[in-house]
């Protein structure tokens, strides 16, 4: 199974907002995500891979890699739909443009990346495309593209203006091995990334000029992860060693660092930590009661967040150094909409999440959970962020405190992702074989905040 929500773009385009898409094999059902009725079925020619809403709303594009294959569908006009066939040269990634009406496809052995038009049937190739973490990112307003590519044992970064394509700049990077390229949110700044195994960070303009290099060391691993804030005030750069870098906007100079220590004796911060207990049965009411509410059986766990006094010890697993991609370094990491929080794990301490306060820059709430965090993601519109480790249970936590939900579904459903919708009213819950829609309760303070807000 595999998900994908639209995102709010066009104020005539309100029917769609509301949908979700699920792929089972071939087949693609769209549904209406109050009712889960569903609204369009389509039928691929082969098992879908991959799947994506078109930024509008208005297109959904399957693919199917293994035989070189990508089907478009309609939600406007369900009798119409789209067929790509790249061929003998192969298929490895499908994406849409920032504009919802070109395709980019990546061919095997990263030989080219293919734009397919929609609306003009016109076709473009672009050459040497690197086959690294990220090779391709738009900017947030959709107007250039920025390719990592690699050629004659060199690396270059190609800037696209993705109106008609054209070339814009083209740069060499000064890196060894470049995994990855992100703009920042306002679209001035590009971070071009270095592998594991070299730690560096250059920052480059939109004409190309490089505005500065950021290494913390030159020993042993390198660069994690990266993440920047909605306001593109801060980069934040998890490594290998377990700390977070956070740079500014300004001198792209370290601000501070965060440390994922074993030990938290941080009077500021709040640690919650996750207690298990069985039910306790007292009659055959209490048994019908919780068939009801919980929506399982009668002998699974319940579970709340308790607060623990300082200091506290978090579990910490040693890493087997000698194996390849070993749990070591903060993999994940996400700012709130708002710029306030920023939320981290590390993953020798995977079953704990961090928040840090970027108002005051430290740490905020600790949140130890009894099982590995599978996902968190921040509400698109609040302050609150969505967790789940691979249990029949929603995790949330906000600066009012930390709740547990449990699932009401028949059988083993294990939750393994979250997606929030666009709104923040209601998130997705994804097992391995079935999906469970959650409804966010909006409170009466919200609801008038909201209202002040559209009438200012």
């Amino acid at each position: 199974n595999d998900f994908a929500q639209p995102r709010k773009k066009c104020n005539n385009m309100s029917e769609f907002w509301s949908a979700t898409a699920t792929c089972v094999q071939y087949r693609l059902v769209v549904r209406d995500v109050n009712t889960l009725q569903i609204l369009h079925l389509y039928t691929c020619l082969d098992q879908i891979v991959h799947m994506e809403w078109s930024s509008d709303s208005l297109f959904i594009l399957c693919a199917m890699y293994k035989r070189g294959l990508v089907q478009v569908w309609s939600l406007e006009q369900p009798d119409w739909y789209c067929k790509i066939d790249e061929g003998s040269i192969g298929l490895v990634s499908s994406r849409w443009s920032p504009d919802g009406r070109h395709i980019l496809n990546t061919t095997e052995f990263h030989l080219r990346v293919t734009v397919w038009s929609l609306c003009t049937k016109a076709v473009s190739y672009i050459k040497y495309p690197k086959a690294c973490q990220k090779g391709i990112d738009f900017s947030r307003d959709g107007c250039y593209m920025a390719l990592a590519e690699r050629r004659d044992c060199r690396d270059y970064v190609s800037v696209f203006v993705c109106d008609d394509w054209h070339l814009l700049r083209h740069f060499e990077t000064e890196t060894q091995d470049l995994a990855g390229v992100e703009w920042s949110p306002n679209g001035c700044v590009l971070a071009v990334w270095d592998s594991c195994l070299e730690y560096k960070v250059l920052l480059y303009s939109l004409d190309g000029r490089l505005l500065s290099t950021f290494s913390a060391y030159e020993w042993s691993l390198g660069i994690k992860s990266l993440a920047w804030s909605p306001s593109s005030q801060f980069l934040a750069i998890g490594s290998y060693d377990g700390k977070v870098r956070i740079l500014n906007h300004i001198t792209w100079k370290k601000v501070t660092e965060f440390d994922h220590p074993a030990s938290i004796n941080n009077t500021k911060a709040v640690v919650y930590k996750e207690v298990e207990r069985k039910p306790v049965v007292g009659s055959a009411d209490l048994f019908i009661q919780q068939r009801i509410t919980m929506g399982s059986t009668l002998f699974n766990t319940q579970s709340k967040y308790e607060i623990c006094p300082l200091p506290v010890q978090v579990p910490v697993v040693k890493p087997d150094l000698d194996r390849a991609n070993p749990k070591v370094g903060v993999s994940s990491m996400a700012f709130s909409s708002d710029n306030r929080y920023l939320a981290t794990k590390n993953d020798n301490m995977a079953c704990v999440v961090w928040v840090w306060d970027m108002q005051r820059l430290g740490l905020l709430a600790v949140l130890e959970q009894t099982s590995a965090v599978r996902c968190f993601q921040w509400d698109p519109r609040r302050p609150r962020l969505a967790l789940c480790t691979g249990n029949a249970k929603l995790y949330l936590w906000s600066p009012a405190g930390c709740v547990s939900v449990q699932v009401p579904a028949e059988g083993g459903f294990q939750v393994q992702s979250v997606t929030w919708h666009c709104s923040g009213d209601s998130l997705i819950l994804l097992g391995k074989e079935q999906l469970c829609l959650c409804y966010m309760e909006v409170g009466e303070e919200e609801e008038e905040e909201e209202d002040d807000d559209d009438v200012k």
